[in-house]
């Protein structure tokens, strides 16, 4: 194995540990929340409830993220990314080990803070690595297969960590995360070679006005919603009960949805970075989000799919379900799939403007914060539509946003870049 080998390797090993970390904080959410007891209480006059308290566990590791975009794609590109990345991921180190000491709300809701940093600095500078180590044609291939680590820590993590709960408790579980994590820097710091690019000044000022990176914003920013509406609610839409619209499954029914679209994303993303490094990163970014808005007005459909095919509703040790359920779990998988066709060409796209410019970290710092609106307000706005309007206009609004979003992305495209922009780029 070449030396330029090893160093991939290494960058998918850091992705690998920052996604297993960050999916089994998300998995152990709740048994926080039971051991923890939130409860409302008064400071300086001012009433908190326990439910906003029960929010800033995500809100506060939300929050941080997205203060510390900047500084850290900043120092990435100013100074050394190995080096940023080494500090990062000793963060990480040191966060996860303080972890099993929690005894309150807000000793976590810090913790959770400082993981938002070390999460976002590790994902940033592994995947500015990726981008910069690459060559231009291989750049959405290789960020594929980052990518692929990613989602394969997410599937390990989501099934591995309430096991190792249950049987365990907290420790051992924090103790795994934490030995991935020395293992990643480690090999970090052996076999990552120094990184000799200096931007002085602020990149992101230039970058801003990228019109390609502009190009790309307007169906990213719009996608951010599709996305996490979409994302999000079909655990909702099959864990829930029916009363509230939705299918009322047990734990491992809803499991197996989100994993399936972990799954296939993770399965294509190497060979969907491929092709769209041959065939036009943007026509994949294009196709993909268009595919992605269609398959998410399809999954309110999935009990008359079941019903019109005559599925079976039980599933072995899986339970009794409904006819809806393999319908449901194929739709999540098509969504990874579309999702797959967009994710490394747009991540490719960005490092190709950021090493143009000097400024690769700052690049997907920006694709970074881009997502940022529609991660805060999409959750916002799909609670209120299951409530106020019904289950399915979730999913129709989450697909109308992709498609609205392609439609503009198109239109920019040829306007700004030419006929042939959809397959040169």
């Amino acid at each position: 194995m070449s030396k330029d080998q090893i160093q991939f390797w290494i960058l998918y090993l850091t992705r690998f540990a920052e996604g297993f970390g960050f999916i089994t904080l998300i998995t152990l959410l709740p048994y926080y929340i039971n051991t923890l007891n939130p409860s409302g209480t008064t400071i300086l006059g001012i009433t908190i409830s326990a439910g906003f308290i029960i929010g800033m566990y995500t809100s506060g590791f939300t929050l941080v993220q997205t203060v510390t975009v900047i500084p850290i794609s900043w120092a990435g590109d100013r100074f050394d990314k190995r080096t940023v990345l080494l500090c990062v991921l000793f963060l990480g180190i040191v966060v996860y080990s303080l972890f099993p000491l929690v005894n309150s709300s807000g000793s976590f809701i810090l913790i959770r803070g400082l993981q938002g940093i070390a999460v976002t600095g590790v994902a940033l500078m592994s995947l500015s690595l990726v981008g910069q180590y690459a060559d231009v044609g291989t750049r959405a291939n290789y960020i594929g297969k980052a990518n692929a680590a990613s989602f394969a820590a997410s599937i390990l993590g989501s099934i591995s960590a309430g096991a190792l709960y249950e049987a365990f408790g907290f420790t051992l579980v924090f103790l795994v995360i934490v030995c991935i994590i020395i293992v990643a820097w480690i090999g970090s710091y052996l076999y990552l070679d120094a990184d000799e690019t200096r931007i002085k000044g602020f990149p992101f000022t230039d970058l801003a006005m990228n019109q390609r990176i502009l190009t790309l914003t307007s169906f990213r920013m719009q996608y951010s919603f599709s996305v996490t509406l979409v994302r999000t609610w079909v655990p909702i839409y099959a864990g829930v009960a029916a009363a509230q619209g939705g299918l009322a499954y047990g734990a491992l029914a809803v499991s197996l949805t989100v994993v399936a679209e972990k799954f296939t994303n993770m399965c294509c993303q190497p060979f969907t970075g491929r092709l769209s490094d041959g065939y036009g990163r943007a026509l994949f970014v294009f196709v993909g989000g268009g595919l992605y808005g269609v398959i998410a007005f399809l999954v309110p459909f999935a009990p008359m799919f079941g019903g019109a095919l005559s599925l079976s509703a039980s599933y072995g040790f899986i339970g009794d379900l409904s006819p809806a359920f393999l319908p449901l779990l194929t739709f999540s998988g098509l969504l990874g799939v579309a999702d797959s066709l967009r994710e490394p060409a747009s991540m490719a796209l960005f490092a190709d403007e950021g090493s143009a410019e000097g400024g690769v970290a700052s690049s997907f710092g920006i694709r970074e914060l881009v997502w940022r609106p529609g991660s805060v307000i999409a959750p916002l706005l799909g609670g209120w539509l299951m409530t106020e309007v019904s289950m399915a206009a979730v999913f129709y609004v989450g697909g109308a946003f992709a498609l609205t979003g392609i439609g503009t992305f198109l239109v920019i495209l040829l306007w700004l870049h030419g006929t042939r922009a959809l397959v040169q780029w």
